[in-house]
């Protein structure tokens, strides 16, 4: 559990045996790797961190949801679980290659215009991908198209 500031940020989700992914207020991290805790517990610490800029913090509104009933679930079968009337237009995994230091990138999944087009990002990025995307400012195109040669968005590109 993080504290200070970015503890407003983190929404740990409680679910009662629902087979969808759950409606959430903020975007949502589904972790479905549960082979490493302290990578997961890593990977929350990093994503709810401020991101400094000029005399500014900005933070990511994310809620995580850790629960084994998600375990090892596929892109596809994530798609398939999302309620016909979810509002969020991405992603966030926490998967097995996310669990992986020294990088974790998670993977982050288009849910609206390119349906399961995929990327993945390092954790310190969460925050600009989430604030960008949840207030249109910018499309998951733009992101997902400066990602590095092998996927992963370490670094964002004008």
């Amino acid at each position: 559990m993080t504290t200070g500031n970015a503890s407003r940020h983190y929404r740990p989700i409680d679910m009662e045996n629902q087979e969808s992914l759950p409606k959430t207020k903020d975007a949502l991290v589904i972790r479905t790797n549960f082979e490493n805790e302290e990578a997961w517990k890593t990977i929350r610490e990093l994503i709810t961190q401020p991101v400094r800029e000029a005399s500014q913090e900005f933070f990511a509104y994310v809620e995580f949801l850790d629960d084994a009933m998600f375990r090892d679930l596929s892109e596809k079968e994530l798609l398939a679980r999302l309620p016909n009337d979810y509002w969020h237009t991405f992603l966030f995994v926490v998967d097995k290659t996310a669990t992986h230091p020294p990088e974790y990138p998670v993977l982050v999944i288009d849910l609206h215009r390119e349906r399961g087009r995929t990327f993945r990002a390092i954790p310190s990025l969460i925050q600009c991908i989430e604030n960008n995307l949840s207030i249109s400012n910018m499309d998951f195109y733009e992101f997902a198209d400066s990602a590095d040669d092998d996927g992963v968005l370490r670094r964002f590109r004008d």
